[in-house]
């Protein structure tokens, strides 16, 4: 029986059809043709042509209304990994994908999630304070009111605890602010430290106290971060009351996935490591709470007044401590298994099935998660939606189309990791690219990813039209850079590249395994920038927020669409796979760049700190009435050899205009290239983000196989680009990250090697 949130097959092929006259007879009634558009990268004249009429019927038939339905569907209960409506939700998508022509199946994985049993937060002096730990319902918003469906507010994977000690502001928990307050004379050593959200990943918060002693950690939302100080509070509007909580997984950074089975899928028969010797538990308990909550824990404290960068927007001075408030905090959990259920859909391709062409985005939420992340979860679903229905039309992709639903990825990557690590050799050899999406909003196309495929998403961009502005998704984006520019410097930047400069990824979504993993080319595509709010993995994230808050007609949830699914068919159509190394070497280059001026920046950071200590500048700015450590004086970085990266990034440099011009030859010669040269290009092109990849990995985190795109140590959801060298250098151990510049830069001749290799076989010269 066909769904009626959609369209049947029938009706949508009825659709097309009709569309596809009504563009024939306005095709056969206009005016001669203008000037000859040039045709698309990877395409000949003709197949581009093609290509160019069927992306316009994918685009005009999505449906923003089936959008919102699919997302009324999907987040009218809560659904985090393990319980039942998550299940449900992975078994509508399921019956989705089979009624719109896909051959579909669920995959599952047993992974470590644990859910807690015990939380206390309360502070014993100078007052008695016990925290509520919990989120209300709110009048009007129906689903608010699931409280025994909703898990608790917690952070995923805190080591169990039971700890009694003074507690320490510590601002957003970075090194950088134990560094201040080391400045201070104030010591975290034995404490409870109690950080804000933002400015870095949640997981990075514990781990940074631990190192510095901590016992205990506690993250609170600062209504300066994402609060009434931005705009009312919901319901009045759309940014996180005073008693939101923000969930949310606190992994450390050595690998995502499950905890329990690092580099292999997490089936039911793996073998799993004990609990004890997972890497990705912290060391010390932490939990989070609103700033209802923490209002009182922060007043009970004194000490020296935080530094003014510290200080948000409750109404209060901003003391760092410690004392005299001290705090029990308290942390239990069952560390149980629970199923990650991965929908996978393939949509088979005719002439090169075995080179795959991935699409996904995540199905499970920490509680309804209208938001994050089924804002875009139904944007995928609706592309995949029109691909069925132009299928039954006739429209056949070249490649195959693999369709996904990832669970797990909340708490940490799991489902999207562990299908990677199971897959890992079928990906290697036949995936082409992967394409995420996680949360959608208003606002301006955001675009980032592996920089050989920078080229591509800017012309499907320039090819989806803004819902509320009379200009493509692209143009906008453009103005919208210029406008925000620091400087006329990055201004200049803008204006003078065709394309617009994607950033690099570091591990925030289910891309990560297939790029830092996997060797895989990726993107992560989305809309945002005008959404005025946020309920960010709170129970107010849910349909009502949502509908009247964010997206609330679904037209930029229509526009991801139909940007992911041009981007897909074009990856699935195109004759040659539309890589461009020109942009990848451009970007490497900068990051190259970047490293040389870091050492600069360092160099002359020391050098000035060392003279101002010989000068006596700290002791006589000192304010003698407040405690002040001056810093140590410090060895001034020496100089490093970066001639193996540079020499790296002239031989990219050369390999990709080398096959710049074997391309251009090939669209010269069209459909007279032999077929056996382009099934041998195609093939050589599948290699070639592979070569950035080590058997070893990233220095202590062997887990991450690429040496260019990577996340940081520290950084979390941020990527650290060349990360072998840069964390080191981070660190200030420059003997160690001068070590890596010879390996990293062999990865880069390696590269350019393979883009040789497909630029002879293009031009007929291979062997």
């Amino acid at each position: 029986m066909t769904n009626a949130k959609f369209p049947s097959i029938r009706q949508s092929v009825l659709y097309l059809a009709i569309l596809g006259l009504a563009q024939i007879a306005s095709s056969q009634s206009s005016p001669a043709a203008g000037p000859e558009v040039a045709p698309l990268p990877g395409y000949t004249v003709q197949s581009s042509s093609t290509e160019r009429n069927w992306e316009a019927r994918f685009r005009a038939g999505i449906v923003a209304n089936n959008l919102r339905e699919s997302m009324q569907h999907l987040s009218a209960r809560p659904h985090h990994v393990g319980s039942p409506y998550d299940k449900e939700n992975a078994e509508w998508i399921l019956a989705r994908f089979k009624e719109w022509g896909f051959d579909a199946h669920i995959e599952t994985f047993q992974v470590l999630f644990p859910t807690p049993k015990e939380r206390i937060v309360e502070l014993l002096e100078p007052t008695r304070f016990r925290a509520k730990l919990q989120e209300p319902a709110v009048p009007g918003d129906p689903t608010s009111t699931q409280t025994a469906e909703q898990l608790p507010t917690y952070n995923a994977y805190s080591a169990d605890g039971d700890v009694t000690a003074p507690l320490v502001y510590v601002n957003y928990g970075d090194r950088d602010d134990y560094e201040k307050l080391d400045r201070m004379g104030v010591s975290v050593k034995g404490a409870i430290v109690i950080a804000r959200y933002g400015e870095n990943w949640r997981g990075t918060k514990p781990k940074v106290a631990a190192e510095h002693g901590a016992i205990g950690c506690i993250i609170y939302s600062d209504p300066k971060d994402d609060g009434f100080f931005n705009g009312d509070g919901y319901p009045k509007g759309g940014w996180r009351p005073h008693d939101g909580v923000q969930r949310g997984s606190v992994m450390d950074t050595a690998y995502p996935g499950d905890p329990l089975t690092p580099g292999v899928g997490a089936t039911a028969d793996t073998k799993r490591l004990p609990l004890k010797d997972a890497a990705t538990i912290t060391k010390i308990p932490v939990i989070p709470i609103s700033y209802g909550d923490a209002l009182p824990l922060l007043s009970a404290l004194q000490g020296p007044v935080a530094p003014e960068a510290w200080r948000g927007a409750l109404a209060i001075t901003y003391h760092v401590g410690p004392g005299p408030a001290k705090v029990h905090l308290k942390v239990t959990s069952d560390w149980s298994l629970k199923p990650v259920n991965d929908v996978i859909a393939t949509l088979r391709g005719t002439s090169a099935p075995d080179q795959w062409v991935i699409r996904g985005n995540h199905h499970d939420a920490w509680v309804n998660g209208a938001a994050d992340p089924i804002s875009g979860m139904v944007a995928v679903l609706e592309e995949a939606r029109m691909l069925g229905a132009m299928h039954q039309q006739g429209w056949n992709p070249k490649r195959t189309i693999i369709y996904c639903a990832w669970d797990g990825e909340e708490p940490g990557l799991l489902g999207s990791t562990e299908w990677v690590e199971t897959h890992l050799e079928e990906l290697q050899k036949h995936a082409v690219a992967y394409i995420n999406s996680d949360s959608n909003g208003r606002g301006y196309f955001r675009a980032s990813g592996t920089h050989d495929l920078e080229r591509l998403i800017n012309d499907v961009a320039r090819n989806v039209q803004d819902p509320e502005k009379s200009m493509s998704v692209w143009q906008r984006a453009r103005l919208q850079r210029i406008a925000t520019a620091a400087n006329a410097e990055e201004r200049s930047e803008v204006r003078k590249h065709t394309d617009l400069r994607i950033s690099p990824l570091g591990d925030g979504s289910d891309y990560a395994a297939f790029q830092d993993h996997a060797g895989i080319s990726a993107l992560n595509i989305g809309f945002g920038g005008e959404d005025d709010s946020t309920a960010y993995h709170s129970i107010y994230d849910d349909f009502y927020w949502f509908t009247h808050f964010r997206d609330t007609d679904f037209s930029y949830g229509r526009a991801l669409a139909q940007t992911g699914g041009t981007a897909v068919m074009r990856l699935a159509d195109a004759d040659v796979i539309p890589f461009d190394y020109t942009a990848e070497a451009d970007a490497i280059a900068k990051y190259v760049t970047d490293l040389e001026k870091l050492l600069k920046e360092k160099q002359d950071e020391i050098t000035e700190l060392n003279l101002e200590l010989q000068e006596g500048v700290f002791k006589a700015t000192a304010d003698p009435r407040k405690t002040f450590v001056p810093p140590p004086a410090k060895p001034i970085p020496p100089y490093m050899n970066f001639a193996p990266l540079k020499n790296g990034v002239e031989a990219l440099k050369k390999s990709a205009e080398r096959y710049d011009a074997a391309l251009a030859g090939w669209r010269k010669a069209g459909s007279d290239m032999p077929a056996e040269i382009v099934l041998a290009l195609n093939a050589d092109l599948l290699r070639i983000q592979r070569a950035f990849l080590t058997e070893q990995g990233l220095p202590e985190r062997p887990w991450f196989k690429h040496q260019v795109y990577a996340p940081g140590t520290y950084t979390g959801y941020g990527a650290k680009p060349i990360a072998a060298v840069r964390e080191y250098m981070d660190q200030e151990e420059w003997k160690k990250a001068d070590a890596q510049v010879p390996m990293v830069g062999q990865v880069l001749e390696n590269v350019a090697a393979a883009i040789d290799k497909a630029a002879a076989d293009l031009a007929g010269k291979g062997q």
